[in-house]
């Protein structure tokens, strides 16, 4: 193997590893917010908020870390990122009140943006042709959502919440000096000569908003039921919290897991073939999900007969795993575009994106919660997203299947994604 290759690969897998501990910390709330909601008596829209917090402030720098990714380097910037954000999560242990977690998970929070300095910074080690598959490799690193599940209920039963934030922040000064010596520096760094308003200019690419519309669902929804389905097992079924963590994992570890599994099927089948049909598997999974526990009587010649339909667990998580899957494939193929159309500007575009759909993990558990006080039953966030998913649905076909041409031309454009379609013609 090259020296450059070699020097790829391990930028690849030392900036996932940092990736996968930041997004861990990310997702702690989820988890901790658990035991908190009932020591601080909190309504649902308000664990929604407590839980959604540190991804608002992770959406927004998504953008402006990105544009600082391609002036000064992912190395430098990944590198101060891991070691500012574990100052608040040191801090997080010792808040008290809901005002005091919302303030420290606006800052620790910042730990969400890494995603859009690791994204441009290791597509730049590899070839166009590899880039689907390192940019999916990289984003395999949302397996920290699953790795919280795990560590987050051990560090609790056996040392309170208030440990769950001390390890975090150990971790991510540890990785922060590993990452400093194995990572090598940005070959793109400083090559990017543009002015911040000319990379804003990407902006009025219709393309760039029909590719954050995608990453609201598959990213955003990703984020949301990840600090979302802890509780939910808990309030639905009843399981004690360590099992709801786990059963959550099966949600959270397949949708990082197989992200790099997604990369390299959009390198190879094209990236809008690989989104169409992950969003119809995930419209399916979700229509049934969305249906809550229900029991009704139907009057008989004999009387009346009771009758319950309700998803049991076992049910309940195989499709959730579906949605996980769907979920990791989409979040890969999106960028995917991302990386074909707009391969000078990766790291404003995909700054932009992440932080579209870093705002959609952000509102959509408020509107869990929200929804959730006013309906009464969990099944509904599951409506919402099913909704979202239709919209999505929509808008691909109308802006590329419907363009795809049926009869009178070569059969090869059928499977072509429109952008090469139209190269061709």
């Amino acid at each position: 193997m090259p020296d450059s290759a070699r020097r790829g690969y391990v930028v690849l897998f030392i900036t996932t590893w940092a990736f996968t501990v930041c997004f861990a910390a990310w997702m702690m709330f989820g988890v901790i917010g658990i035991p908190l909601r009932e020591e601080m008596q909190l309504s649902s829209t308000e664990f929604g908020l407590l839980t959604a917090t540190p991804v608002l402030t992770g959406s927004i720098f998504r953008l402006p870390l990105g544009i600082w990714t391609d002036r000064f380097g992912g190395r430098i910037i990944m590198f101060l990122l891991l070691v500012v954000c574990a100052v608040p999560l040191w801090l997080a242990s010792y808040a008290t009140a809901l005002w005091q977690f919302l303030l420290l998970g606006l800052a620790l929070g910042l730990v969400g943006a890494s995603f859009s300095v690791g994204t441009p910074y290791v597509a730049r080690f590899f070839p166009a042709e590899r880039r689907g598959f390192a940019m999916g490799f990289f984003g395999a690193g949302t397996v920290g959502a699953a790795l919280n599940m795990f560590i987050a209920p051990v560090l609790m039963n056996g040392f309170g919440w208030q440990a769950v934030p001390r390890f975090y922040a150990v971790v991510l000064l540890i990785t922060a000096v590993v990452f400093w010596f194995l990572a090598a520096p940005d070959p793109g760094a400083g090559k990017s000569t543009a002015s911040f308003r000319s990379q804003l200019a990407v902006i009025r690419d219709r393309r760039v908003w029909k590719y954050c519309q995608y990453y609201s669902i598959v990213f955003g929804g990703f984020t949301a039921l990840s600090i979302w389905m802890p509780q939910y097992y808990v309030r639905e079924y009843g399981f004690a919290v360590g099992t709801a963590a786990l059963l959550a994992a099966c949600f959270s570890l397949p949708g990082g897991a197989l992200r790099a599994v997604g990369g390299a099927m959009a390198d190879r089948f094209g990236a809008h073939n690989v989104t169409w049909w992950v969003l119809w598997a995930a419209w399916f999974a979700l229509f049934l999900l969305s249906y809550p526990h229900t029991d009704f009587a139907i009057r008989t010649v004999d009387g009346s007969r009771n009758f319950t339909i309700a998803l049991s667990p076992w049910l309940f998580t195989p499709l959730l795993f579906v949605v996980g899957v769907a979920f990791a494939f989409g979040m890969a193929s999106t960028f995917k575009y991302i990386g074909n159309d707009f391969p000078e500007n990766m790291g404003a575009v995909s700054g932009l994106v992440g932080m579209v759909g870093g705002l959609g993990g952000f509102l959509l558990p408020i509107m869990f919660g929200g929804l959730l006080d006013w309906l009464g039953f969990n099944s509904s966030c599951f409506m919402l997203l099913y909704g979202i998913v239709s919209v999505s649905l929509m808008l691909n076909y109308l802006t590329e299947v419907r363009r795809t041409p049926v009869m009178g031309h070569d059969s090869r454009n059928l499977v072509m994604p429109p952008a090469k379609r139209e190269a061709a013609q």
